[in-house]
């Protein structure tokens, strides 16, 4: 690892100025991801600037929604009763998402902002990765890409968005909360990320220096139902191949209001807008949830090694959908 200079931080307003003011200086948090990719040699900030002891964390609840401070655990988060009442998806994605030793270190702000988990990426011997060397060109594309994605993909990068809790709150339209020189700002989940393009090294829309602060979760509706279902290739400290966070409303049979999320194979946490528009006031059977499937994957762009996920992916939405509606055969 790099020789690097540590400040920590004594309010918020001057983490955010130190960190703007120079390129080399980056936050540091719970670490799981950072120290990591240090230690990869794949990040080289000159200077972290601990905001561990700054008032960012806790957990409050109003009639609609949790509102989640940035340094909140992944383990607390997970054991609010609130959230396991209303929100039982995003639980069952916390609990999923990493070992007990990392859901008490890893922050939620961290999380959403946690680095591709593509091989290439992390090995700074591989030359060729358009996220770590801008126009380099991407290795992923003529390599080993089994765990990489099959939308949202570009020319430029296949890789991944590996975040597990990412999945349900996209689809809650879950809001971020964020802190800049020039003030603060919100920005809706689905709108944070962007989509690799032609920039895959611009992964969301933070400016340097910005902050994320808290999260703000939508309750659902409390005679919705939810689950999260997460395939991989062993039963623990995995990443998805493939996995669907569904909530349902339904009333005699029929599908009132869906939320529908995909993780492990989207380059962001995946919206699923036309499978949603599919079950939307249709009836809760099999024809709908294949109709539904169908839908969610449409545009996908698989190379040889990710071909399998068009079908996986289908079939995990459908018995998620299943289990959610009470369906399941």
């Amino acid at each position: 690892m790099d020789p690097f200079e540590y400040l920590r931080a004594a309010d918020s307003d001057q983490a955010v100025a130190v960190v703007t003011e120079d390129p080399g200086t980056s936050y540091l948090a719970g670490g799981t991801t950072q120290l990591d990719l240090m230690k990869d040699g794949v990040l080289h900030p000159r200077r972290l600037v601990d905001i561990t002891r700054l008032p960012l964390g806790g957990i409050t609840h109003t009639e609609s929604a949790v509102h989640v401070g940035a340094l909140t655990t992944m383990e607390e988060l997970a054991a609010d009763p609130v959230v396991t009442e209303r929100l039982p998806f995003v639980r069952e994605a916390l609990l999923l998402g990493a070992s007990t030793q990392l859901r008490n270190m890893a922050t939620i702000g961290g999380n959403l902002l946690q680095r591709a988990r593509c091989r290439y990426f992390r090995d700074p011997t591989v030359p060729a990765c358009n996220k770590r060397s801008p126009g380099s060109g991407c290795a992923a594309i003529t390599g080993v890409h089994r765990m990489h994605a099959i939308l949202g993909t570009s020319d430029h990068c296949i890789a991944l968005h590996a975040s597990d809790v990412a999945v349900p709150l996209t689809a809650l339209d879950a809001v971020v909360h964020i802190q800049g020189v020039n003030g603060p700002r919100a920005v809706p989940l689905t709108r944070f990320y962007l989509p690799p393009g032609d920039t895959p090294h611009i992964e969301n829309v933070l400016q340097h220096g910005e902050l994320i602060t808290a999260v703000e979760i939508p309750l659902l509706p409390r005679q919705a139902r939810s689950h999260y279902i997460k395939v991989r290739d062993r039963v623990s400290y995995e990443f998805a191949l493939v996995s669907a966070g569904v909530a349902l409303v339904q009333e005699d049979g029929v599908i009132r209001e869906a939320r529908v999320g995909l993780g492990g194979v989207g380059t962001v946490p995946w919206r699923a807008w036309d499978a949603e528009d599919v079950l939307r006031d249709a009836p809760a059977n099999a024809e709908t949830f294949l109709a539904a499937a169908r839908a969610a994957l449409v545009g996908a762009r698989p190379l040889p090694g990710t071909a399998f996920k068009i079908e996986l992916a289908q079939r995990t939405l459908i018995r998620t959908l299943e289990t959610v509606s009470g369906a399941e055969q």
